[in-house]
């Protein structure tokens, strides 16, 4: 990730690997150098300041026969213009959905419980060291790999449809596209490198709902290159 970082010398940044494996080198090939690792996480960019961060493990199943690296979600707390904001840079199971749906509760709570719980220090009194703030509002971006309306879109954001549809709840968080009327016939965040006629939406930003009234502008760079995902922008005002 210094990579990454290198091309933004100017920002702070943070990287969560959830998964850390060693190397082996493949048959006939020279031993890897000591230290070589496999790493699969999430990172955070930020222009302020990171003042903490943690990487909070998601559940996982044993799989057979099809790769499942452990996954995380790399919380940052940074210190905004208009104050102290968490991020949560995830990255959801691309198998199965019952493992999103549990991976999302699991989150959830978590983002839910950090105020009451303490980020990644509390009590830093002892050692003079002073308390990280607390912020209550968050942003949760990334690749979620699920679709909107789906069962696992629906744990997170809550259900819509019914009478009243999808009302905004403490502890419920809101998607960004959602939110602005963002979402148009087939938007779209994925695209197959080999079949560019499949395309799905499976990236988001979905915030606190304190923060919701401060959303300004989504919209999603599709002519970007580099990746089979694209990235998505979302301006918050302060």
């Amino acid at each position: 990730m210094a990579d990454v970082a290198a091309f933004f010398p100017d920002y702070f940044w943070v990287y969560g690997p959830a998964c850390d494996m060693h190397v082996e080198a493949a048959e006939g090939q020279l031993q890897p150098v000591p230290g070589t690792r496999f790493q699969f996480g999430n990172m955070v960019l930020s222009r302020w300041p990171i003042l903490s961060t943690r990487t909070l493990l998601l559940p996982r199943s044993r799989t057979i026969g099809k790769i499942n690296p452990q996954r995380g979600a790399t919380e940052a707390v940074i210190a905004a213009p208009g104050g102290a904001i968490r991020v949560y840079s995830v990255h959801l199971d691309h198998v199965s959905a019952d493992e999103r749906i549990r991976q999302l509760q699991f989150l959830n709570a978590h983002i839910n419980a950090f105020v009451q719980e303490g980020g990644s220090l509390t009590g830093g009194g002892e050692f003079d060291l002073p308390e990280p703030p607390l912020p209550e509002d968050y942003v949760i971006m990334g690749d979620f790999n699920m679709e909107p309306e789906s069962p696992e879109y629906c744990a997170l954001a809550g259900a819509g449809g019914g009478y009243y549809g999808r009302v905004a709840r403490i502890g419920t968080p809101v998607d960004a596209f959602a939110a602005l009327e963002a979402y148009r016939p087939g938007s779209y965040s994925w695209m197959d490198p080999e079949d560019h006629g499949k395309r799905m939406h499976l990236d988001y930003c979905f915030v606190s709902c304190g923060l919701e009234k401060r959303l300004k502008s989504t919209r999603i760079d599709t002519q970007s290159e580099g990746s089979d995902h694209f990235p998505l922008w979302v301006e918050i005002v302060d």
